[in-house]
């Protein structure tokens, strides 16, 4: 099941950039032989002057055609790292090919977008900024896989 990180924003080099280049590395070759992935991020415009509508567009035509939608929002369903790792799995063993999770603006993500999701996680009870958020989750896809793959980086 390739997955697909469809963020608003364009990431420069620094910090956050290695961070998430790291986690995602160790994704693709812990899961490559679970089925899961390679990553993808697909970063699309700030519309500064359109808000969270015409960032939507943008993110919709960012997804594949068939995937599984998952939004990144605070008011999504809380999961621990291994009831996530097993949503992935689901999905995964349900023949899903394409998993995208979708990362708002500053603003968040429109409410016309978050309805046509299959489902939404949140971080926890307080907002990240959209560029930790996504190192977050990229961290989370390394720790799912991980937990199915049985390695001891996940540690309860």
């Amino acid at each position: 099941m390739r997955v697909h990180i469809c963020a608003v924003g364009r990431l420069r080099a620094g910090p956050e950039r290695a961070l998430i280049d790291d986690y995602l590395t160790r994704f693709d070759r812990t899961g490559r032989g679970l089925g899961l992935g390679p990553a993808k991020i697909h970063e699309v415009e700030d519309k500064k002057g359109g808000g969270m509508a015409a960032e939507a567009v943008l993110l919709e035509r960012a997804l594949p055609k068939g995937a599984v939608i998952c939004t990144m929002d605070e008011r999504g369903s809380p999961l621990s790292s291994p009831e996530f790792s097993q949503k992935l799995a689901k999905w995964r063993d349900a023949g899903r090919s394409d998993l995208a999770f979708v990362i708002g603006g500053a603003d968040g993500i429109d409410p016309t977008l978050r309805a046509k999701a299959d489902f939404s996680v949140s971080l926890g009870k307080m907002v990240w900024p959209h560029m930790l958020a996504r190192a977050m989750l990229c961290e989370q896809l390394y720790r799912a896989a991980s937990i199915l793959a049985g390695s001891p980086y996940h540690r309860v």
